[in-house]
């Protein structure tokens, strides 16, 4: 139930985790079925004062009140969220002074790699509920001796394992005999997925529509965003050096793919950098405590704070920032600072 949560708790989500240390504290309220509008903003104190909620079932407005704020809606919803907030102080955006909200959208691109097969420990099985895989660290433009002709690079993530009774949908036979084959483990394969990295694109943005509004009546998302020549060129080697290391490795069969449709943004679904961090208001949006750099009580740690994209699973990183945020935000307001 990997895709639940995970009700053992054997990895991290919020439903088996933070959310029941939250709950314990006693100072949590969940209030599911809303979507928030924009953040409110005080011009006489320069900071934000709370949250607009439209309530998803009634469509009722409702406002709420913080002394601090935690924008966390992944990285496309906060950006779109802070796009809604204007007022005098912010026509084109809370946080926007820099024009950078909203741009820089990135995403892995993936999809691509090599699978092989692989002769022997036909006598061996894996076991446990979720074998986890493999993971090959980037290795190229690290040095002179892996230099390539585009900027960073990418990782592999893969496992391998024995085929199973699915194989039947293409192997020929009938009746008990087929059924008999089918209840003994195939061929141990390996597969090697490569994630490459994104490279943060101004001309890759986000706006908001200024003519559809959706169901609760704030505008649509519009995304303009594509990998580019880059990527492109990345992707020779994240197939061609997959084949290589399993033939290497002894793999018989070995055959490359590209899934030429799922190359392109958003399908990664590791999206970030819309409201990216940086030393200079005038080239980004936060600094480097998650602040947004005009109104420091507003605090962003989910993807939209990224300035690169790195080719790793980002989550944990997010997690980390958040954590050194949270930190960093009390201590302000136990300092009165905030």
């Amino acid at each position: 139930r990997c895709m639940r949560g995970c009700p053992h708790g054997a990895y991290f989500s919020s439903n088996s985790s933070t959310l029941h240390v939250a709950r314990a504290s006693g100072n949590m309220t969940l209030r599911p079925h809303s979507a928030v509008q924009s953040v409110i903003y005080d011009k006489e104190s320069g900071k934000a004062t709370g949250v607009r909620v439209i309530d998803a079932e009634t469509k009722e407005s409702h406002e709420f009140f913080a002394k601090i704020i935690f924008l966390n809606a992944s990285a496309i919803a906060t950006a779109s969220i802070l796009l809604n907030s204007t007022s005098e102080r912010f026509p084109n955006g809370m946080g926007n002074d820099s024009g950078e909200l909203g741009h820089n959208i990135m995403d892995h691109h993936f999809q691509i790699g090599a699978r092989g097969r692989y002769e022997g420990f036909e006598d061996q099985y894996y076991y446990g509920r979720r074998p986890n895989g493999i993971y090959v660290p980037r290795f190229r433009n690290l040095n002179a001796a892996t230099k390539r002709d585009y900027l960073r690079g990418f990782g592999y993530q893969g496992g391998g394992g024995r085929s199973g009774w699915n194989r039947g949908q293409g192997q020929e036979g009938i009746g008990a005999d087929l059924k008999n084959k089918l209840t003994k483990p195939g061929p141990w394969g390996m597969t090697l997925h490569a994630f490459g990295e994104c490279l943060p694109y101004h001309q890759n943005y986000m706006q908001l529509s200024k003519t559809e509004k959706d169901q609760f009546g704030m505008p649509i998302i519009e995304i303009d965003a594509i990998f580019r020549k880059n990527e492109d060129k990345m992707r020779i080697d994240m197939e061609n050096d997959a084949v290589e290391m399993l033939t290497k490795a002894g793999f018989k069969d070995v055959n490359p793919f590209n899934n030429k449709d799922s190359y392109a943004v958003g399908l990664g679904i590791h999206e970030m950098g819309t409201a990216r961090m940086g030393r200079d208001p005038k080239t980004s949006v936060l600094n480097g405590n998650n602040q947004i750099h005009a109104v420091p009580n507003v605090f962003v740690t989910d993807g939209a704070f990224m300035t690169s994209a790195g080719c790793q699973n980002p989550s944990i990183t997010y997690m980390a920032m958040t954590a050194r945020a949270v930190d960093f935000a009390v201590k302000e307001l136990n300092k009165q600072n905030l």
